[in-house]
């Protein structure tokens, strides 16, 4: 049709112009007053052929091969697949390290048909520097769109007839992580895997087998004695992994049964210390490939996939080197495009205290919980224990034990969950501790203000509410637990003070029906968690967090349940300890860090722990002072609700207990308090949260494992071992009740 239409213009001009001659003009001829449209002569204009050039690299921008692809000239993609070109494009960028990419159009020559685009192109490498070329790009015209002549060059000049680029990578060793005194905790090593073979037991040594790998692994040699039992012959049994210097006690006496596996890996000590904090490698997934390749790694690598191994990825993997090359279709060494040498990894030194962190784990071993310990003055996270733990080691494919890895995996106590600081939990009545100063606060309460504190509370009427004298005995008789009767005797007229001291639930719901019905102040006690930093991120920033929940009161029943830290209040223990230690050092909010300094080989470190104030407590000098006298009287006093499992500790020390409401099961054991550095060293004071979930009363399992802790901390391990629940780093035990379940 076009053709035809170029033949017939000149022919119509001819006639119009015979026409205008003989008669006197067109318009004689054609009896009308609209104009005639003036005609075109030629093809309609293609779109802009610059703008389809920059079209393509936008594309290769987001990696979104399909637009490009649909791009290329008929003839291209009749001769190349999608997966071809997208596998061409992509092999490129990850061979050159492409982190990104500038493109720039030089100029255009352009015919109705056909089309020339010369752009400038730098690829913007990690191992081999920038790569800028000039290239041509021949286009043409289809159905009026300017299509892509495909050629390997368009990429760069150097591949075309088929070359191809080839890097040789240079990858420096994996960098170290120490605690703070700088013992290891994660580095490259020699280990033994060690397991049992059931059916190679000598029983008249199976009494060392357990005992010494329940040493060497932390376990409870019956737990493995009962593994063994109900397992049967012939199974192996995967324990856990250690140094020739760890284990040389079991490497020696080699007891029946027991199975040495030797391999080489990165080795995390004693089982994994603090591991959901300092998290674990991982080969780099498919998924992962395309990323890391156009950051330098081969692929080859292992990569921090949580906690500090992912945060501190940059410093550990240290600066990767290579060489950028053109080969031949035959592998043929063509040229050389650019290379980088490698620089050794940086080592990360934790703020964590080794000692403290392992008796921490030991004492939430065997239940859902965590312990955090944290410097009151600085923020410096001493130990952050999650229970239950897990084994890093058994990440790494290299271990015989990594069979055990789909049993982690798929555990239902979620071992992986960091607790310390994703664990969100109601607070119960640690929470007081926030009613008590917005009572202080708001001017209608002082430290020496009455109530009468009774076993219910019948302000609302929707239900009758208890204070936990009266729930104490049905709560421990229910759970087949002793009972002592003095426990449950009601508080009786008290202060302020003396109602946090009691832990009074029936003042604390008088106090938040009382702000929300009578003053109009209703948000007071919200307002005030979030001055504590509930409900926001501590800002811990080296490990993932979780930030809570706090809202405004929308009833009374909302009111006197947020009181009391129930009802839709959720916190971390990592919240809790920030707080805290705040109320210890008189007010200020430090920023939790648990990251002491990055170390290179050689030279000063590049990143130095300092601490970051980030606000203080909205508590006026005289009501924090209320408030830490209050703390000290929970402790201190024979009425104090901590006092009991508190008594002959030889340090002083301030706290509050809870217990949480879980709305399942029983209830979460909290306990949070801090030192008062009276003993004459140069340590300084340490805020602690302990919690325990689904436990029971905090008086009665959180205050051993702050106990634990305060005695680790000074002597260097614990010095009481026994209570109720049982002996500290070992299964919990339920005594049977006598009969109705109480002591008289």
């Amino acid at each position: 049709m076009k053709s035809t239409r170029w033949i017939q213009l000149p022919l119509i001009a001819l006639i119009l112009a015979g026409c205008s001659s003989s008669q006197g003009g067109v318009g004689s001829i054609f009896a009308t007053d609209t104009p005639l449209p003036t005609p075109k002569v030629g093809v309609t204009p293609a779109p802009n052929v610059e703008a389809a050039v920059t079209g393509f690299f936008d594309a290769l921008k987001s990696d979104d091969y399909e637009v490009m692809y649909s791009m290329l000239s008929q003839s291209s993609r009749e001769t190349l697949t999608l997966e071809d070109f997208s596998k061409r494009w992509n092999d490129a960028l990850n061979t050159m390290s492409a982190s990104s990419f500038d493109v720039s159009v030089l100029s255009s020559s352009v015919s109705p048909f056909n089309a020339e685009v010369t752009y400038a192109i730098t690829y913007k490498t990690v191992l081999a520097g920038d790569i800028s070329r000039e290239i041509v790009m021949r286009m043409v015209n289809e159905e009026n769109d300017w299509k892509i002549n495909w050629d390997d060059a368009l990429i760069l000049p150097e591949l075309a007839g088929g070359n191809q680029l080839a890097m040789e990578y240079s990858i420096p060793a994996r960098g170290d992580i120490y605690d703070r005194e700088g013992l290891p905790i994660a580095t490259q090593a020699d280990a033994f895997a060690f397991g049992i073979q059931t059916d190679q037991i000598d029983n008249e040594m199976v009494g060392a087998l357990t005992s010494e790998l329940g040493r060497l692994c932390g376990f409870d040699p019956l737990g493995i004695q009962g593994l063994i039992d109900s397992s049967g012959p012939g199974w192996y049994l995967p324990m856990c992994e250690g140094t020739r210097a760890e284990a040389q006690r079991l490497l020696s006496i080699n007891p029946g049964g027991l199975v040495v596996q030797e391999y080489s890996s990165r080795y995390y000590f004693r089982g994994g210390l603090a591991p959901q904090a300092v998290g674990y490698t991982l080969a780099i997934s498919p998924e992962q490939l395309n990323q890391y390749k156009r950051l330098g790694y081969s692929g080859s690598e292992r990569i921090g996939q949580t906690g500090v191994e992912q945060w501190a990825e940059d410093y550990l993997a240290g600066k990767h080197g290579g060489t950028l090359r053109v080969v031949s279709p035959t592998g043929q060494i063509i040229s050389t495009l650019g290379q980088s040498a490698p620089e050794p990894a940086d080592s990360v030194y934790l703020t964590i205290d080794s000692n403290l962190q392992f008796h921490a784990q030991a004492a939430v071993e065997f239940f859902r919980g965590a312990i955090v310990v944290m410097e009151v003055n600085t923020g410096r996270i001493l130990a952050m224990a999650s229970g239950p733990d897990y084994d890093p080691n058994v990440f790494d494919s290299n271990n015989p034990n990594n069979i055990a890895l789909n049993s982690l995996l798929n555990d239902a106590r979620t071992p992986l969950l960091n607790r310390a600081a994703q664990g969100q939990l109601p607070l119960g009545s640690v929470f007081k501790i926030i009613t008590f100063s917005a009572a202080l606060e708001s001017g209608l309460y002082l430290k020496d203000t009455e109530y009468d504190c009774q076993y219910e509370f019948t302000e609302l009427t929707d239900q009758i509410r208890y204070d936990w004298t009266w729930q104490h005995c049905q709560d421990r008789i229910a759970a087949g637990q002793f009972c002592n009767t003095s426990d449950s005797t009601p508080s009786g007229l008290i202060t302020l003070q003396e109602g946090l001291m009691r832990s009074c639930n029936p003042y604390f719901y008088h106090i938040g029906n009382d702000l929300y019905t009578n003053w109009d102040r209703g948000a007071d006690i919200a307002n005030m968690a979030r001055g504590f930093g509930l409900g926001s991120p501590t800002g811990i920033g080296q490990i993932p967090e979780e930030v809570g929940q706090i809202t405004d009161p929308a009833t009374q029943i909302d009111a006197v349940n947020q009181a009391i830290g129930q009802g839709d209040v959720l916190v971390t223990p990592l919240q809790v300890v920030r707080f805290m230690a705040a109320i210890a050092n008189g007010g200020t909010l430090y920023r939790p860090q648990i990251v002491e300094k990055i170390q290179p080989v050689e030279g000063n470190p590049v990143l130095m722990f300092k601490p970051e104030a980030q606000g203080t407590l909205p508590l006026r000098s005289e009501n924090l002072e209320i408030l830490q006298e209050a703390l000290r009287m929970v402790v201190d006093n024979p009425r104090g609700t901590a006092r009991f499992n508190l008594l002959g500790l030889q340090f002083k020390v301030a706290g509050k207990t809870g217990t949480a409401e879980s709305g399942s099961g029983r209830p979460h054991g909290w306990f949070a308090g801090y030192t008062l550095n009276e003993a004459n060293t140069d340590l300084p004071d340490i805020a602690i949260v302990a919690v325990g979930e689904n436990v029971g009363e905090g008086s009665e399992y959180a205050v051993p494992f702050f106990r634990a802790m305060v005695e680790a901390y000074y002597y260097g391990s614990p010095q009481r071992q026994y209570y109720d629940f049982g002996q500290i780093g070992y299964p919990p035990y339920t005594p049977t009740p006598p009969s109705g379940g109480v002591i008289p």
